[in-house]
């Protein structure tokens, strides 16, 4: 039996910050990893999840992924009916709005579900469940991508997920506004961002990042770009990096999860 839609949206509603472009790196690693899932899919279905005061990334979001799979669809889904409202002019073929929250309110599973700057405002006890029940939503082979990044994109750090659980985190940035890698952990999702502190593998990941960064200085005579590959490169020596140089080269590095998941739950 199909399960029932809340008569309410599951959530509260954000902030609602966005701007234009703000998520490209979060997209273009998408289109990358998950292209071919929703090529294969008879009804690639990607839903934006709390996409703010603006429909922008829906906007955008449905041209990248089209760039991987021709016949993809995007549906915006936000839990404050003003923002819906003020979507709806956007609407056009493959791309429409939505009034909802966590319960994702489409008639199908999507292939696809992006939830960017969405769990910040929530406590990290919180985040388990709402994972839970997004990847419950999701079609067989979908995809959930969880992160945060700053106003403008530079910095982002997200988690991607099946129906069966975390996968991988991806940490991305603009190359020339990077002093040190650590600079990113102000970008990690809920999940992560109270871990940063002695004892957890996220921060002693970072630490790593950070000393491998500062051993590959010579390589930024050659510029940003061949300086992170080498970092990536020497740090995929002690940890279990799932991507590969042409990510890389993007200034991304993508990590198996559960080298970097929380060792235990926080005492309260």
């Amino acid at each position: 039996m199909a399960s029932r839609t809340p008569s309410r949206p599951v959530g509260t509603v954000t902030r609602g910050t966005t701007n234009p472009n703000r998520l490209r790196r979060m997209d273009r690693w998408i289109a990358a990893a998950h292209g071919a899932e929703l090529r294969r899919s008879t009804d690639p279905v990607a839903v934006d999840l709390g996409y703010g005061a603006a429909p922008w990334t829906a906007v955008e979001l449905l041209v990248r992924l089209r760039t991987a799979a021709p016949h993809a669809r995007v549906v915006g889904v936000e839990i404050d009916p003003a923002r819906v409202a003020a979507a709806k002019p956007y609407e056009r073929e493959g791309l429409s709005f939505r009034h909802g929250g966590f319960e994702v309110p489409l008639p199908g599973r999507p292939t696809l579900i992006r939830a960017a700057n969405v769990l910040r405002q929530y406590d990290e006890e919180q985040v388990a469940a709402v994972w839970e029940r997004l990847r419950g939503r999701l079609a067989p082979g979908g995809l959930l991508v969880e992160g945060t990044c700053d106003e403008i994109g530079r910095r982002h750090v997200w988690v991607a997920l099946g129906p069966e659980g975390p996968r991988t985190v991806t940490f991305a940035t603009r190359l020339g506004s990077l002093d040190r890698p650590s600079d990113l952990a102000e970008r990690l999702p809920k999940a992560l961002i109270h871990r940063n502190v002695p004892g957890e593998p996220v921060h002693a990941f970072l630490r790593d990042f950070d000393r491998a960064w500062a051993a590959a200085a010579p390589y930024a005579s050659y510029g940003a770009r061949q300086r992170w590959i080498r970092t990536v490169r020497d740090l995929a020596a002690d940890w279990p990096v799932a991507d590969r140089p042409a990510r890389w080269r993007q200034g991304e590095v993508t990590v198996r999860w559960e080298a970097l998941a929380p060792r235990q739950a926080r005492q309260a």
